[in-house]
C-alpha cells in the first residue's frame, strides 16, 4: 500500500489517483481503528462533493475522523464548537470599522476553510445552525449585501450527539437535507479497543499524518468519480428505491429529487473507491442508508422507527434488476 510522503507527482493518470486515494484510506484506518466501511463512506461523500453528518455518542471518534480527513486530504481546516450561545457572526465573520481608512472591512470567520468541522452542531440554537445553510448549499455567504465565495473544494463535516441528550436542539429537515450522507461510527470491536488502550494516543498519531492529496488532486478524483458509468438498469433500480420510499405505508416522507441525485452521486463515488467498472447494485445498497436514512420520516404507526430500520425496509423490498 502506498505511503503519504510526497505530493510532487499528484495527480497524473488514474493509477496514481487510485494510489493516492488508497494511501489516504490506509492512513485514516491507522487513526480510526476497525471502521473501514465508515471511512469509505466518508471518502465517498467527499468525492461526491457532499457534506457529511456524523451522529453518535460522545467519545467515539467523530472529531478525530474529521481532523484526520483534513490532514490526509491536505485541506485547510477550521473547527467550530457549537454551543447554545454561538452567534451567526461567530461562524460567518463580521465587518469591522477601520478608523485609518474610514471603511468597514470584512473579517472572515472559520466557515471559509476548505474543510469545516461543525462540532456538536445540534447543541447550538436554530439561528446559529441556519448560518451554515447558505454556505453548505450555495458555497458562498452574504454579509452586509456583499457575497463572498467560499473556497473550492468546500466540505462541511458536522457531528451531533443523539437528540435525547440534554442540551441539544434537533436539526430541522431543511438542514438535514443539506448533508449528502449521515454515518454512525459505533463502538469499536474488541481488538480495536485493545489497541486503543495499549497503543499510542490517537491525538498524538494525528500530528504525524502527512497529506496524501491536495486540492488539485482532490478535484481530479471528484471529476473521475462523477464520470463513473451507470447503466439504465441501475437507474431503474434507484428509481424503484425512491418510488418505494414515497409509496410505503411505513414511510411518511420519502426521498425528494435532491435525495435521488444524492443517491446517484454517492453510488458513483463508492463504485470509484471500490475500483468497479461501473455502478453495481452493491454500491447503491452500500450508501443507501447513509444517504436516505436522515431524509426518511417514519409513519406514526410504523414498526420501523430508526433510520437504519427504515433503510433496511426499503432495500429488502425492492428487487435488484
Amino acid at each position: 500500500m502506498p505511503q503519504c510522503n510526497t505530493l510532487e507527482k499528484l495527480p497524473i493518470g488514474d493509477d496514481k489517483q487510485r494510489a493516492a486515494l488508497n494511501a489516504a484510506h490506509q492512513s485514516l484506518g491507522n487513526i480510526i481503528l476497525g471502521k473501514d466501511p465508515e471511512i469509505s463512506l466518508a471518502l465517498a461523500c467527499l468525492l461526491a462533493r457532499g457534506h457529511l453528518l456524523i451522529e453518535d455518542l460522545p467519545g467515539l471518534g467523530k472529531t478525530i475522523l474529521a481532523q484526520s480527513l483534513a490532514r490526509v486530504l491536505g485541506l485547510s481546516f477550521q473547527r467550530i464548537q457549537f454551543t447554545s450561545d454561538l452567534l451567526p457572526a461567530d461562524i460567518i465573520g463580521v465587518s469591522i470599522f477601520r478608523q485609518e481608512t474610514g471603511k468597514f472591512e470584512f473579517q472572515r470567520g472559520p466557515v471559509f476553510a476548505e474543510l469545516v468541522l461543525a462540532d456538536e452542531v445540534n447543541r447550538a440554537t436554530p439561528k446559529a445552525q441556519s448560518a451554515l445553510l447558505e454556505a453548505m448549499e450555495e458555497r458562498q455567504v452574504s454579509v452586509d449585501g456583499t457575497t463572498h465565495a467560499l473556497p473550492s473544494p468546500y466540505f462541511v463535516v458536522a457531528t451531533q450527539n443523539p437528540s435525547d441528550q440534554i442540551g441539544t436542539f434537533p436539526l430541522p429537515e431543511s438542514q438535514l437535507d443539506r448533508f449528502l450522507m449521515r454515518v454512525e461510527l459505533g463502538y469499536p470491536n474488541e481488538a480495536s479497543e485493545r489497541e486503543l488502550l495499549v497503543g499510542t494516543d490517537r491525538r498524538q498519531l494525528l500530528t504525524t499524518i502527512k497529506p496524501c492529496l491536495n486540492s488539485a488532486a482532490l478535484a481530479t478524483l471528484q471529476n473521475s468519480a462523477a464520470a463513473v458509468h451507470m447503466s439504465d438498469p441501475l437507474v431503474d433500480y434507484i428509481q424503484a428505491l425512491v418510488r418505494f420510499t414515497r409509496e410505503s405505508p411505513h414511510i411518511d416522507t420519502g426521498l425528494s429529487p435532491r435525495g435521488s441525485l444524492a443517491l446517484v452521486a454517492a453510488a458513483k463515488a463508492h463504485a470509484y473507491i471500490e475500483n468497479h467498472s461501473g455502478v453495481f447494485p452493491d454500491d447503491v445498497q452500500a450508501v443507501f442508508a447513509s444517504v436516505a436514512g436522515h431524509r426518511l420520516k417514519p409513519a406514526s404507526n410504523s414498526a420501523y422507527r430508526t433510520p437504519s430500520e427504515l433503510s433496511r425496509h426499503v432495500v429488502d423490498n425492492v428487487q435488484i434488476p
